[in-house]
Formats: C-alpha cells, structure tokens, sequence
C-alpha cells in the first residue's frame, strides 16, 4: 500500500508524457472488438472469439482512448480508507502499474501461464493490481476471504495446488504454520510495510519491476479464475471460469442491470473472495468505462457508508441486502445523496419491506439481481421494468429460465420447482468450466438438456421468478414443503425483529421442523422472551400459511457474520443438526 501510495505522490515527476511512452513500449497494434460485437456474443448472437483477455482487449481500450482525450474523465480506481489516504488511477495508470505487477509474477514469483495463485486480500488496491495482472500472464487467480482460518487456508492450497499465495501480515503467520504441509506451494508474498522470513516482500518487488510487459494472447476458453463455493454437504468445492465466462460474461450485466456508463462512479460493497466483487468492482463496470469506487473498511458500519455517499459523487451502490437493513435503521432522510441514482441488490433475497422502507426514505428504488458463482447473472429487476417486489425480476440474457420438476418437465405458472436454465446442444460460453476434480457433481447439474441451479422458485404469468430457497434449505416438516426466506421474509415485519435466520431442526414425530434464529430490536430484549416467542408465531401464522410458523425460536444476540443468507442458513443448520 505504501509504494501506491508513493506513486500517488511522484505522479507529478512522472509527467503523463512518460507514462503515455511507457504505454506506448508496450502497447502494440490495437484492434479490440467494438461493443456492438461484445453485445452480440453476450446475447449469443454472435460466435465467442477464439482468443480474449480482458486486459489486453478492454483495459487497454480505455488506456488509448483516455490517450486520444475522448473519455472517461473519472479515474479508473478511486480508492479511500477513510483515514486520509486516497488513490486515483486512470485506466493508463492502471495498465502501466498492473504491467508492473505482471513482471513480479512472472519475474521472481517465478509464475508460469496456468499456474495458480491463491490472493487473500482485504479491500486494498493491490487486490485490482493482481486481478489485472493475473490477466496478463494468464495466471490463475483463485480469491480468498480474509476471514478464512488456518485449516481453510491449508485445505485451499492443498486442494487447488496452488504454487504462490499473496496476503498481508494479519495472515502470514497462519500460511506459515501450514506451508509444510503444502508441497505444491513454492513462493509466498506479503503486501506489507515490513520485510518477513523466507516470504517475497510486494512493495520491494514493484518498486524494482520492469515497466512493460506483453500481455499473453489467451483463448476464451482458457482457465482464469478459481472460486471456493460452500455446498450443503462436504467440502468447498472449485469452481472453474474461463476468460471467455468471465471476461466477456459480464458485458451485459455491467450496461444493463448496472446501467453503468463511463460518466458513472460505481460502489460495490463486497468481500474480495466472492463473485460479487469480480462483477461489480472489475468486469462490469470496466467493461463500461466506468470508475470503481471503494472505501476500504476493517468492519462494516453503516454511518460511514452514509456519509461517504454523501460526501463522494457515487452514483451507482450495489450491496447486499443486509447492508440496506442496516442502514435504514437510521433516519436516511438526514442524509443527502446528491449524486446517487441507482441502487441495486445481490447476494440473497431482498425483503419487500426493505425495500419500501429505503424507497420511502431515499426516493430510490433498489433493483434486485439473482445469480450464481457457477453462471453469473440468472435473472435481474432492470430500469424500465414493472417491479414486483419480492421477485428475482426476469430472465436475464442469455438465459432462457425455467421452473422444472425431478423429471425435467417445465411447470406452468405459479408451481414450485427447480429453477433452471434450458440448454441448446452448446454449453452458454457463460458457463463456469466445472468443478474441478469433481466430475461426478459437476455432471449433478445437468438433468435433461437443462442446468440446475439449486435453488427453488415459481414463475408467474408475466414470466417473474419467485425464489424459495437453496434446495437444501427447503424444509419438509409433516409432509410440507417450507422455504426459509418466506419464513424470515415474515419475522421482519414484526416491530421486534432486527434479523433472523430460518433452518430445520430435527424433531423425533415431524423428522424436521422450522426453527428460527432471531436478533431482536433493543427495545424489545427486556419483555419476556417466552411470551414474544408465542407472539411472534403467532404473527408468523397471520402473514404466511400457518403451518409455516416457526416451531422454535431462539433468541441470539447477533447472527453469524457471513456475506449471504445462504451461507448463515447453512452454518446454522450443520450446527442444529450436530455437524459441527
């Protein structure tokens, strides 16, 4: 962090006429395709090109247009901290830093194209720096949480056989403790101020790195990124985009859901480790033009995100659901948001009252969007659609969504099943590769000529999914079949309820039932919890069916703190069930 931010500062005695002439050292003859052809492919209109990299056929289009003077004007990264440190990057200063970063790893990180490398990284530029220069040198980049623990780190390297690791000093020594056991692992660099034992130091390595690198010419279908997704059952499991799915999948996401355009700020609040980031910091509004804004956090506070998005001109924020509920716990009409136009939602289901109450307070609608490590985006609310709240919206392209029962069958409107996506004889080129050495679940995923999500959910009339949960979340309790999302979708309307999560319990006559986990508001911790417990399955009984109502309740002082509701469902319920 210290050497960009000296970089920030020696910008100046770097005149814009050197770093164009660095630019130049490596930009060679420049033909990308228009965005009229990337609109095409990405509604599958046109062929997939043979070869694509993101950086070499999208980044560098900013660089020599931004060179021309035709635009954008915002930088490329706006990065903040919130203590005074500030960093702005153009798209020619991002090339230019990003092919530095590219000689390090190729250089004395000693990596070779396909080999791959596991990036624990909180919200720091560095984390863009890589991502880009992964790109480069076609160099596999597999994102990790920085909440992960030792056993996740080592289970990670051993799993992936990944050949470096990069993180900060918070966890070197948890990589340290572990990298015996991890034959495959050969270099290790740490993003630090200070230099530690047998590891690579980054600031060191940039500082002394040769300025031009010539990008790899990678096929579209050629392995770029690595994710670690949780299932329900065993563990994490590898998912495998390629630079066609990732780079090019996300054209229409970024100008249609995001409705970005360069004179755009996008602020995507997201863990680094997850696919939202991907979307929302890197493809989707770079794809577009557009600045990526960030305000690098060491914990969520809702006050502060308030009061940057009064202070900065964001105008597009996208987070999950839970920050919204956060945020309207305060009194948003204090608050002005000159700038902010559009708001958008991913991660888990919005609540329709969340979403009245931040419509109420700030005028702004919040557009929903659904989709999945594995495919990207699934279906989306969009500007210039009827809004029912509560829905996942429509089909986004290219996919043609479908509601299917165990057989394959398309059901009519308003019956539950599989959500699911038809395939022609050829696999969506937005498809994830698969899961890697897990053939037999990456074929658990096709039935018939159709991809399955997982998830549950009904279409209506007008061709809006409904979502009902994971298909593991679904509880069968006497027969019934009850989502959690309904479930917690009623506990929020009640006055006590700040936040909750619904999973099975085992129970010895239902074999299952609901259990509900919930926060209360602090008003309502001192009244006796036997009698709101009966309260509020009793209200529980009046908003949904009645056989829906929690059974039990347990009163938590917070939830655990994880990205999605998905993800917090299924560390409750492995808990519930004794698995942990």
């Amino acid at each position: 962090m210290k050497i960009l931010l000296e970089f920030q500062v020696l910008r100046s005695s770097w005149s814009m006429q050197t770093l164009r002439r660095l630019f130049h050292q490596y930009h060679k003859t420049f033909a990308p395709l228009n965005f009229s052809d990337y609109e095409a492919i990405s509604r599958c209109q046109q062929e997939v090109p043979e070869y694509f990299n993101f950086a070499s056929d999208v980044l560098d289009k900013w660089s020599q247009v931004e060179k021309e003077q035709k635009g954008p004007s915002n930088p490329a990264l706006w990065w903040i901290n919130g203590k005074g440190d500030e960093i702005k990057w153009s798209f020619e200063e991002l090339g230019f830093l990003s092919q530095k970063v590219a000689n390090v790893l190729s250089g004395p990180c000693d990596l070779q194209r396909g080999d791959r490398v596991l990036v624990i990284l909180p919200q720091i530029p560095e984390w863009w720096l890589l991502n880009v220069a992964c790109m480069r040198t076609g160099v596999i980049i597999i994102p990790g949480t920085t909440q992960l623990t030792v056993q996740d780190i080592c289970y990670r390297l051993l799993a992936s056989k990944a050949k470096c690791i990069i993180t900060t000093d918070a966890l070197a020594p948890a990589v340290d403790s572990v990298a015996s056991k991890c034959p495959f692992l050969k270099t290790k660099l740490i993003v630090s101020k200070s230099s530690r034992a047998e590891w690579l130091n980054f600031s060191d390595l940039l500082k002394a790195a040769p300025a031009v690198h010539n990008c790899v010419k990678t096929k579209s279908q050629d392995p770029m990124a690595i994710y670690f997704t949780s299932g329900a059952t065993g563990s994490p499991k590898m998912v495998e985009h390629s630079y066609g799915s990732f780079g090019l999948g996300f054209f229409l996401c970024g100008r249609y859901w995001m409705n970005l355009t360069p004179s755009d700020i996008m602020w995507n609040i997201s863990d680094t480790a997850w696919v939202k980031a991907a979307i929302g910091s890197v493809f989707g509004p770079w794809f577009q033009g557009t600045c990526v804004f960030v305000h690098a956090m060491p914990q969520f506070d809702p006050r502060a995100i308030l009061n940057t998005l009064c202070r900065y001109p964001v105008t597009t924020l996208c987070s999950a659901p839970t920050a919204y509920r956060m945020m309207v716990q305060h009194d948003l009409t204090r608050y002005a948001f000159k700038t902010l136009k559009h708001c958008l939602s991913g991660g888990e289901p919005l609540n329709p009252a969340l979403m009245a109450q931040w419509k109420d307070q700030t005028g702004l609608t919040i557009y929903e969007g659904y989709g999945q490590t594995e495919i990207g985006m699934i279906c989306a609310n969009m500007k210039g659609m009827k809004i029912k709240p509560g829905s996942l919206g429509k089909p986004a392209p290219p996919y043609d969504v479908q509601i299917i029962d165990e057989n394959g069958s398309v059901l009519p409107p308003g019956k539950e099943g599989d959500i699911a996506i038809k395939m022609d004889a050829k696999r969506p080129f937005t498809f994830f590769t698969g899961y890697l050495d897990d053939p037999v679940k990456t074929a658990s995923t096709i039935r018939g000529n159709f991809y399955i999500t997982g998830d549950r959910g009904s279409m209506d009339e007008d061709g809006y999914i409904w979502f009902m949960g994971r298909s593991d979340d679904v509880i069968i309790s006497s027969g019934y079949r009850i989502g959690p999302f309904e479930v917690e979708n009623a506990l929020i309307q009640h006055p006590a309820v700040t936040e909750s999560a619904v999973v099975s319990s085992p129970d010895p006559i239902r074999g299952e039932v609901v259990k509900a986990f919930v926060v209360l508001c602090p008003s309502f911790k001192s009244q006796d919890l036997e009698k709101l417990a009966c309260e509020l399955q009793d209200h529980v009984k009046k908003v949904t069916a009645p056989y829906k109502y929690p059974r039990k309740i347990e009163f938590v002082q917070q939830l655990p703190k994880t990205v999605t509701g998905k993800i917090r469902r299924n560390e409750l319920k492995n808990k519930e069930w004794g698995q942990i």
